[in-house]
C-alpha cells in the first residue's frame, strides 16, 4: 500500500501528489470562503489526495472522472476502510469545486438530455418572456417534465406528431391519479402553458391548449382550514433553541405565522429587507410586487436572535441560509421541510406552510377585523381572494341566517 492509502489521520503529513496535486491550494481557498470549519476543508483536502493517486494509479485523466467512475472510487474506499458516509460527504466538496473549475466535467442531466435542453429553454422563456417567479418557474417545470417524460423517444420526433388526441389522453390518465381538484388544476394550467411555449418556438405544428380539458372544481366550495392556537403555539415551540439551525426554523416560523407570508415569500427575504429603524419588512409577493408590512415585536426579537446568535457569516444576501456549508440561500421547498419537521415534534400531522396563512386571517376575523383589512394583511390583489374567509366568519354570518319556520320539520 503507498503513502497515501497508508497514511492515518495525524501520522503523516498531508500532501497531495498525482493529477489533482496542483487544485489543492483551490479547494483550500474556495471551501474556506464558503464557510467551511477548518476540520471539514483538511477531511476534503484529504479526499482529493486518496481520488488523485487513485485516478494515478488507474491512469485517468479529470476529464474521464464521471459520475460512475466517482461511484468506483467510493467502492474502493468502502473496501479499505469503513469511513464512506465521511468519504461521500467530503467528495462532494471535492467535485463541486473542480467541477465549478471547469477541471471535471458536470454530471449528465437526469432523464435525458432532449427533455432537460427543452426544460431549460421553458424556464428561461417563464422567466423572460412571462415574468414568473423563481419558485413559480420551478412548479411550472416540474408539471411540464410529467407531460414530456410520458412522450416517446426521440422527443424532437413526438413534438412534431404530437396531436389533439395525445394531450386529452394524458390529462385524462394524470388528473384521476392527482391528489387533489388544485394539484390537478396546476398540472391543466402548466401543461396549456408548455403547449403554448412549444407552439411559438415551432416546436409542435398546430396550438394545442384547446386539447387540455378543465377540471370542475369552484373556487369558494371549501374552508379555509386553520389551526387552532395551542396547535401554533405547538409549531412555535418545536424547533431546538440550542441550535443555530432550531433557531432559524422558530424565527421562520414565526414569520409565517404573524405575518402569513407564503413560503416563497420567506425564502425571497433578503438580509436589506428588514429596516429595524422604521419596523418594518419589505415582502416580494406575486407579480414581482414589493409591499411593506410592520414589523410585530415577536417577529423582531426571532430574527434579531438568528441574525445575531445563529446566521453564519457568508456572501449570501438571503435574509436565511443554510445551516452548513456551502451556506446558500433556502428555497420554498427547504420551507416546507422545515414546517414538515415542526409538525412532526410537534405531533401534528404533516401541514403546509400555507396553513400558518389562514390561522392568520382566522384569527383577525374573530378579533373583528373586517374582510377587507384581512386582505390587505395577505396581500390579496382581489377581494374574491378573500371572500373565501367570509365563509368562517360566524359572527357576521349569524346576522344574515333566516329564523326557522314556525312549524316546520322536527
Amino acid at each position: 500500500m503507498d503513502v497515501i492509502e497508508g497514511r492515518r489521520r495525524g501520522r503523516v503529513p498531508l500532501v497531495t501528489v498525482g493529477v489533482l496535486a496542483p487544485y489543492e491550494p483551490l479547494l483550500r481557498t474556495k471551501l474556506a470562503s464558503q464557510g467551511y470549519a477548518a476540520g471539514s476543508v483538511t477531511d476534503a483536502v484529504r479526499t482529493l489526495s486518496r481520488l488523485s493517486g487513485w485516478m494515478e494509479r488507474r491512469e485517468l485523466t479529470p476529464a474521464e472522472m464521471t459520475p460512475s467512475r466517482l461511484e468506483e472510487f467510493l467502492a474502493f474506499r468502502r473496501a479499505v476502510c469503513r469511513s464512506e458516509p465521511v468519504a461521500r460527504r467530503s467528495l462532494g466538496a471535492v467535485t463541486r469545486v473542480l467541477r465549478d473549475d471547469g477541471v471535471m466535467p458536470a454530471p449528465a442531466a437526469v432523464g435525458g438530455g432532449a427533455v432537460e435542453e427543452l426544460l431549460a429553454d421553458y424556464g428561461a422563456y417563464l422567466r423572460g418572456e412571462r415574468g414568473l417567479a423563481a419558485e413559480s418557474v420551478r412548479c411550472y417545470r416540474g408539471q411540464a417534465r410529467k407531460f414530456l417524460d410520458a412522450l416517446p423517444e426521440p422527443l424532437e420526433e413526438s413534438l412534431r406528431r404530437l396531436d389533439a388526441a395525445r394531450v386529452t389522453t394524458f390529462m385524462v390518465r394524470h388528473a384521476a391519479r392527482a391528489e387533489s381538484i388544485w394539484s390537478a388544476k396546476a398540472l391543466v394550467t402548466a401543461v396549456r402553458s408548455l403547449l403554448r411555449y412549444l407552439h411559438v418556438d415551432g416546436r409542435i405544428p398546430a396550438p394545442l391548449t384547446g386539447a387540455v380539458p378543465a377540471v370542475a372544481g369552484w373556487r369558494l366550495d371549501s374552508l379555509p382550514r386553520g389551526l387552532e392556537p395551542r396547535q401554533i403555539s405547538a409549531l412555535l415551540a418545536a424547533p431546538d433553541l440550542r441550535t443555530p439551525a432550531g433557531r432559524r426554523d422558530r424565527a421562520i416560523l414565526v414569520v409565517l405565522a404573524r405575518l402569513g407570508l407564503r413560503g416563497a415569500e420567506v425564502a425571497a427575504l433578503r438580509l436589506t429587507d428588514v429596516d429595524w429603524r422604521a419596523g418594518q419588512i419589505a415582502v416580494r409577493g406575486k407579480g414581482s410586487r414589493i409591499e411593506r408590512l410592520p414589523l410585530p415585536t415577536e417577529v423582531g426579537e426571532a430574527l434579531a436572535g438568528y441574525l445575531t446568535g445563529a446566521r453564519p457569516w457568508c456572501s449570501a444576501t438571503a435574509l436565511f441560509v443554510t445551516a452548513r456549508a456551502p451556506y446558500q440561500n433556502l428555497t420554498g421547498t427547504c420551507i416546507r421541510a422545515i414546517m414538515g419537521r415542526a409538525c412532526d415534534r410537534a405531533g401534528l400531522p404533516r401541514l403546509g406552510a400555507h396553513r400558518l396563512r389562514h390561522s392568520l386571517a382566522t384569527t383577525i376575523l374573530q378579533a373583528g377585523a373586517p374582510l377587507p383589512e384581512v386582505g390587505q394583511v395577505l396581500r390579496h390583489r382581489s377581494q374574491l381572494s378573500t371572500a373565501v374567509y367570509a365563509k368562517v366568519d360566524h359572527r357576521a354570518l349569524r346576522a344574515l341566517a333566516q329564523p326557522w319556520p314556525e312549524g316546520g320539520a322536527q
